[in-house]
Parts: structure tokens; sequence; C-alpha cells
């Protein structure tokens, strides 16, 4: 029998409070649907309103509730915005995924029949690691890897490891069995030779113990133009964290919108969905953000706990939110950036009803 999960959700800023909210309407219509057990939700601050109530926009009391749930839902954050110091520290999903070293993002971009499509048929999964390389906010365990020792000069170091390597490849390979059984690996080693070189020969290795699974690699450079040309010939791609920042928003892009791409990021004991995307202050209030990529974000959360504790009914309501979300696109419903007129709240509606409609 399925169990009751407790999962947090985390609004954040920008049309956050708007696609997050949708996104649970449309996990508990699906939740239902299949007869699973109803999900204990609960809202925990962050982002700019935690800043004014707590003073911080992670509050110690949401770090410690993330460890007492199942996962959690987190929309985008502003960071970008917020008031000094804040401005400048390590921002809400960063803190997050440091604090329960949430190593791999998981980035799917698979087009919709109708919806818009650079490049028709892509179904594709970035796995990106997500705990060292480039980015300066990741890769030390204490200060960050930036530095300016004169107001002229500006210093960066990037890190990679082989146990970090390993284990996000292990994650790659593994998710190549359910799928195709090919793996793309991302580097720079060419220039980069002894740290992307690090990761893509230990990527190799790995892919040693994965015999089934038919390996290349590219540069990034070409993989950028590998993706807009032909992008529906990929299946899964690895690679280290800038890397598979940059690809991943080009991937979704490519396959309808940036605003369709979903992730979570994810160890072994504990997920979190996180769409791809910002938190878009420019339109956020106005009922025009795209929420698919949350949605499908809360679909993958879904999935996740269907593996982790062998649960064939939130599997099912992973499908049914999956399936539903294709085909309230492809009948037409769809938000201006994919060339349609539905608000948030109507397309989320739309599914809702696709979703009820099959029980």
């Amino acid at each position: 029998m399925s169990q009751q999960y407790r999962l947090a959700v985390l609004n954040g800023d920008g049309i956050g409070p708007e696609i997050v909210p949708a996104s649970v309407q449309i996990v508990d219509a699906a939740v239902a649907t299949v007869g699973a057990p109803a999900i204990d939700w609960s809202e925990l601050p962050l982002g700019r309103g935690a800043i004014d109530e707590f003073g911080t926009a992670v509050p110690e009391q949401t770090l410690a509730a993330l460890s007492d749930v199942d996962g959690w839902l987190l929309g985008p954050h502003d960071s970008a915005s917020y008031p000094e110091p804040h401005k400048s520290l390590l921002n809400p999903s960063g803190t997050i995924r440091k604090h329960f070293d949430l190593f791999a993002n998981i980035r799917p971009a698979k087009a919709f029949p109708g919806g818009n499509a650079i490049v028709e048929g892509t179904d594709l999964v970035i796995v990106r690691e997500n705990t060292e390389g480039f980015y300066a906010d990741r890769n030390t365990f204490a200060g960050t890897g930036e530095m300016m020792p004169t107001k002229d000069v500006a210093i960066m170091h990037g890190i990679i490891t082989r146990a970090a390597t390993e284990r996000i490849a292990h994650e790659a390979f593994k998710l190549a069995m359910t799928r195709d059984k090919r793996v793309t690996i991302v580097h720079k080693a060419n220039v980069l030779k002894m740290t992307t070189g690090l990761f893509r020969d230990v990527c190799r290795e790995i892919a040693a113990q994965y015999p089934e699974v038919s390996v290349n690699d590219f540069h990034i450079d070409a993989s950028t133009v590998h993706l807009v040309r032909r992008a529906d010939k990929f299946d899964v791609i690895v690679t280290e964290n800038m890397f598979g920042d940059i690809l991943s928003d080009l991937a979704g892009e490519v396959a309808g919108s940036l605003g369709i791409a979903p992730s979570i990021n994810a160890s072994s004991t504990q997920a979190m969905a996180q769409a791809s995307h910002g938190s878009a202050p420019d339109i956020a209030g106005r009922n025009v953000a795209n929420p698919i990529g949350m949605i499908l974000s809360s679909a993958m959360l879904l999935r996740w706990l269907g593996a982790k504790f062998n649960d064939e009914a939130i599997l099912k309501a992973a499908d049914l939110v999956e399936e539903k979300v294709a085909a309230t696109v492809e009948a037409g419903t769809m938000t201006p950036d994919m060339g349609g007129s539905a608000g948030t709240k109507e397309f989320a509606a739309a599914v809702v009803d696709a979703i009820t409609a099959a029980a």
C-alpha cells in the first residue's frame, strides 16, 4: 500500500507564490485520483518574506523542519533584489543544497506535441554535479571560490574531485539504464585538462560498470551547437556544475520554453523539487507565469519518492501529472511564453480537470 508523505512547501519570491500552489493543487488531484493517501503539506518561510519576518532568507526553523519531511517544493528566489547583507550571502536554494548535500541536479528537457519546440522530439536529461565545479558558492567547505586581492583584480577557482564525479556519474548511468542507454559526457578537457579532464576520465571509468550503456563525449562549446541542431539525438548528458546550468537553460528553450523545464536536487536520502527557471519578478502577480516547470518538478519528486519507497501508487500519480500536462498542452491550452493565452490559474485548472476526468 502507498504511504502518506509529508512534504514541505517553500513558495519563494516573484512568481513562486503563483506556480508553487498550482503545483500543489495538481499533485493533490493526482494523488487522490490514484487512491493514495492525501499528502501532508506544511508551508515554511523562505526568501524576502522570511528576511522581513526572521531577519534571514533561510531561517533555522526552516532547515530544521526540512530535516523531518520526505521532500519539498522550492519556489524560485529573487536574491538579487534582497537588501544587503542578504544579497551578498549564499542564496536560499544554494544554502539548502549545501546544507543537505543535494549533489545531483536532474534536469529533463522534453518537447510537448504542439508545444512550440525549436527541436521537435527533444527528450533528454541533463545530470548536473551540484556541489563543486566552477561556481564559487558551492565549491568550498567555508567561504567561496572567489576573491579580490585588489579592487582591480578578481580571482576564482574551480574544484573537481574524483569522489563527487564518481557519484554523479553513477546517477547518470543508472538513469540511462531506465531510458535509451546512452550517456554523453560534456567537458572542456582540451583547455581545462586537469579539472574537466579528470571529470571526463572518471565518468569513463564508471561507464565500464555499465556495459549496456553507450558513451560519447563533447566539449561544452560543441555541445551547445549540437543541442540547437539535434537535441532530439541526446538521451542523458552528464556534466559539471556550470556547464550543466548553461546547457539545461538552452535545452529548456529548445524543448519549447524555459518555463517548462523541471528539475530535482537530490541526495540518496532527500530531494527538492525546483523548476530550472528564475523568479521572473517582471511578471509576478500577473497570472501569466508558466507553471509547467514547477508542476513537472513536483512530479519528479513523486517519482523519486516512489522509487525510494517502492510505492507503485505514487509512481502512477507522477505518470498521471506528466501525462495530463502534456495532454493539456496538446489540446492548445498554454501560457503566453508558449504561444498560448491561458493564465497560470487557468492552465493549472485545466490540468486538474484532465486528471480528475481520468478517475
